[in-house]
C-alpha cells in the first residue's frame, strides 16, 4: 500500500491511514510520500545552499521545524511518544542544519530532499507503535538501488528486501520510504520517474504481493480529465498498456513507468481513494476488455516540427538522421507522420528547439508550431475492433487537426491539436464517447 504526500498531509490524516492499513490482519507492507509541502521545502534549503545563501537555508529550515514540532502535540497522546519524536526531529534539522556550515554538492541536495520521507514514516511508525500495532520501520536505503543507468535494479532489491524481511519476521506492518534509493556508488539519490508509486510496485513484485494498492485523494483514474469536462466516471479496470498510455499522455495520478515492474510480475495494481477508502476504484491488469474504449487524457504544452524536403524521396537514411539529432539533445519523440516529402514530429521538451531546428535545416524547410496539446483517446483499438477510429475521429469533426497518430499500439488513437481547443476537445470526447 502507497500513500502520496496528501494521504499523510497532516496528523490527522496520518491517523486515518492508520485505521485504513490495520483494517485487514492480513501483513501490509507500506510505502509512503513525505509530507505535502515537504519536498518543496526541502528543495528550496537546496537552492539556498546553491546560491551560498546559509541565512536563507536556516530560515527556511526554522519554519519547517516548527512545522513538525506543532504536528507532534496533535499526533501523539503520551508524553513518551511526543518526546520520542521530538527528539528524532531534532537530530534531523541539526543534520539539515550542518549542510549550511559546509560547501555543498549535488550529492548532498539528494540527501536534504530524501529526509522528508525519512520524517514522514518515522512520525507514522512511533504513531503505530504508540497505538500498540504491530509494526516496524525498514530503511529504504538497505535494499532499494539503481544501477549504473540510474535504473531501478529488480535482482538487487529482491536479494537484499528477502534478507530484511527475513530478519523482522511476525509484524503486522512493515513501513518503508518511497522514491529515495541509493545509486551503484551507494550514494543517497531517488528514483526519479514515478517516485513512490515506482518504490510500491518494486517492492510489491519483490516480495509477490496479492496486490499492489496506490492510494491517492481521487477515485480512482477517470475516463477524462474531471478539471476540464464535465461528468467524468471513474475507470474500473484498465490493462497494463491502456494505463500506461493515459499516463504517458496526461493523466497525473500514475506514472508511465511505476506500473512495469508489476506488468512483469503479474500483480495487480489498484488506484484506491485514501477519502473514500470503500469505494472500488481503478484495478490495472493483464485483461483487455475487447471491443471498449476506456477513457480519453491530454497532455500539454506540445511543440508540433515539420520537416519538408523534395530529397526525402527515395533517400535511404533520411529519417535516422532525424532521429539521430533528437538523441542528440535526448529529446524525446511523442507522435511521428511521415509523407513522400516530409515527416512531421512532436516533442514535450523544448529545452533545446532552436539547436534541434537549425541541425535540421540541413536536410529541408524546417516549420514549428507552439502552443499544442496531444488529445490520446485509450481503450481497445485493435484495428480489427472496426468502426472505433471513426468514432473518436467524429468527435473531432469541428476540432482543427494537426496530425494523426493510430497503428503504433493496439491501445490508443492521438490527435495533435491547439491548447487552446483542448477543452472543446475533451468535452466533445467524452459527449461522443461516454455520455451517450
Amino acid at each position: 500500500m502507497k500513500f502520496g504526500g496528501t494521504s499523510v498531509g497532516t496528523p490527522e490524516r496520518m491517523k486515518s491511514v492508520t485505521q485504513l492499513v490495520t483494517r485487514s490482519d492480513e501483513p501490509v507492507f507500506i510505502v509512503l510520500s513525505a509530507m505535502s509541502g515537504t519536498t518543496n521545502s526541502l528543495v528550496e534549503i537546496s537552492n539556498y545552499l546553491y546560491k551560498k545563501n546559509p541565512e536563507g537555508a536556516n530560515d527556511v529550515i526554522n519554519r519547517l521545524e516548527q512545522k513538525y514540532m506543532e504536528h507532534v502535540d496533535v499526533l501523539y497522546a503520551t508524553e513518551e511518544y511526543k518526546q520520542k519524536t521530538r527528539e528524532f526531529l531534532k537530530g534531523e534539522f541539526m543534520y539539515l542544519r550542518s549542510f549550511t556550515k559546509d560547501l555543498f554538492t549535488s550529492f548532498e541536495e539528494k540527501s536534504i530532499v530524501a529526509q522528508g520521507e525519512i520524517i514522514s514514516t518515522n512520525m507514522v511508525v512511533n504513531y503505530m507503535q504508540e497505538q500498540g500495532i504491530n509494526a516496524v520501520l525498514l530503511s529504504a536505503l538497505d535494499f532499494m538501488r539503481t544501477d549504473k543507468n540510474g535504473e531501478p535494479d529488480p535482482g538487487y532489491i529482491k536479494e537484499k528486501l528477502t534478507k530484511v524481511l527475513e530478519e523482522n519476521e511476525g509484524y503486522q506492518v512493515y513501513l518503508t520510504q518511497g522514491f529515495i534509493c541509493r545509486n551503484a556508488y551507494g550514494e543517497v539519490d531517488n528514483l526519479e520517474r514515478g517516485g513512490s508509486d515506482y518504490t510500491a510496485s518494486l517492492i510489491g513484485a519483490a516480495i509477490n504481493a496479492d496486490e499492489i494498492q496506490i492510494w491517492t485523494d481521487i477515485d480512482g483514474m477517470h475516463n477524462n480529465d474531471p478539471r476540464v469536462v464535465d461528468k467524468t466516471e471513474a475507470v474500473r479496470q484498465l490493462h497494463f498498456e491502456e494505463a500506461a498510455e493515459l499516463a504517458y499522455f496526461g493523466a497525473k495520478i500514475l506514472h508511465p513507468t511505476c506500473v512495469q515492474p508489476a506488468k512483469f510480475a503479474g500483480i495487480p495494481v489498484r488506484l484506491k481513494n485514501t477519502m473514500e477508502p470503500d469505494a472500488p476504484g481503478t484495478i490495472i491488469d493483464n485483461v483487455t476488455v475487447r471491443g471498449k474504449i476506456k477513457a480519453v487524457a491530454a497532455k500539454d504544452n506540445i511543440t508540433a516540427i515539420k520537416i519538408k524536403s523534395s530529397r526525402m524521396l527515395l533517400a535511404t537514411g533520411f529519417l535516422r538522421k532525424v532521429f539521430e539529432i533528437f538523441e542528440s539533445y535526448q529529446t524525446a519523440i511523442d507522435m511521428v507522420a511521415t509523407s513522400e516529402v516530409g515527416v512531421s514530429m512532436s516533442i514535450d521538451n523544448d529545452a533545446h528547439l532552436n539547436d534541434i531546428v537549425d541541425e535540421l535545416k540541413k536536410y529541408g524547410t524546417v516549420t514549428v508550431d507552439t502552443d499544442m496539446c496531444i488529445i490520446c483517446v485509450v481503450g481497445d483499438l485493435d484495428w480489427s475492433n472496426v468502426g472505433f477510429e471513426t468514432l473518436a475521429t467524429d468527435a473531432m469533426k469541428n476540432i482543427p487537426v494537426r496530425m494523426i497518430s493510430y497503428g503504433g499500439s493496439n491501445y490508443n488513437i492521438s490527435f495533435l491539436i491547439k491548447a487552446a481547443d483542448k477543452k472543446r476537445a475533451l468535452q466533445s470526447l467524452s459527449d461522443t464517447l461516454f455520455n451517450k
